[in-house]
């Protein structure tokens, strides 16, 4: 919640699920354009995003350029993430990112996890992770991470995850959780309805203001759908409320497989 960029993975495209690393490499290239409307005079926002994956051996490599306007105020974000295969049981992501300078965006954000596979058919997935945001305002968020991922054998995925979260100054503790379900076949269509929820420490509005301490909800709905087996479109809808305000856009794209 808060900015894609202040909550979200540095990477927000598509998630690079570590099965697919038993398959054909996994390079592609993906641009989505959005928009989205927000409530009480806030202005509505704009994104275009390009990203990258290129599978090499067992690592996946994903780099991200994001041109956005939030808050009347346009930046830009870039990532780079990494995900390494351990061995069949284990993996570990790494992902850094910094914006331009823009309020809202990190001068700097970065996340790490640890993965492992359970069960004999390695269906259950359980993650820990550590992540780091320095704002342009000054302050700092210091999360850790729990997830669960359970691939069962008919097209479905459910996940379910939880980020404590420590901001500073004034030591503020919240909490975030989420669900989330995927249907759906690689090369046709997959769909996945997501929920969060929880607490947020700060949410930068302008380069003076910050609301600090507060509840929020979001709600999306991603669709992927591939037109050919190389090429597709991504169209995604969400929702977001807090007690300021109300946000809903979304954004549409397309992609290519190589």
């Amino acid at each position: 919640m808060q900015s894609a960029a202040q909550q979200d993975p540095a990477i927000e495209s598509e998630i690079v699920l570590p099965s697919a690393l038993t398959a054909a490499p996994i390079r592609s290239i993906e641009l989505t354009v959005g928009g989205e409307e927000l409530s009480a005079g806030y202005g509505n926002w704009t994104n275009v995003t390009l990203v990258g994956t290129y599978q090499i051996d067992s690592q996946v490599w994903q780099m991200e350029l994001s041109s956005k306007e939030e808050f009347h105020v346009g930046g830009t974000f870039a990532g780079i993430a990494d995900t390494i295969v351990l061995n069949p049981d284990w993996f570990t992501r790494l992902s850094i990112g910094a914006g331009d300078g823009a309020f809202y965006l990190p001068k700097i954000r970065s996340d790490i996890s640890l993965s492992r596979k359970w069960m004999s058919n390695r269906a259950l997935i359980t993650t820990i992770g550590l992540g780091y945001y320095d704002a342009p305002d000054g302050h700092i968020d210091r999360n850790l991470n729990f997830g669960a991922t359970y691939y069962f054998e008919q097209a479905w995925i459910v996940e379910a995850g939880v980020r404590l979260n420590k901001s500073n100054p004034n030591q503020v503790s919240t909490h975030q959780q989420f669900v989330a379900v995927t249907y759906g076949h690689d090369k046709q269509d997959v769909i996945t309805g997501r929920y969060g929820w929880g607490g947020e420490g700060y949410l930068t509005i302008s380069d003076q203001v910050a609301l600090v301490d507060f509840q929020s909800h979001e709600a999306s709905l991603a669709w992927r759908h591939w037109l050919s087996p190389t090429l597709g479109l991504v169209t995604k809808l969400d929702y977001y409320t807090n007690p300021y305000y109300q946000r809903k856009g979304g954004n549409i794209g397309i992609f290519y497989q190589f």
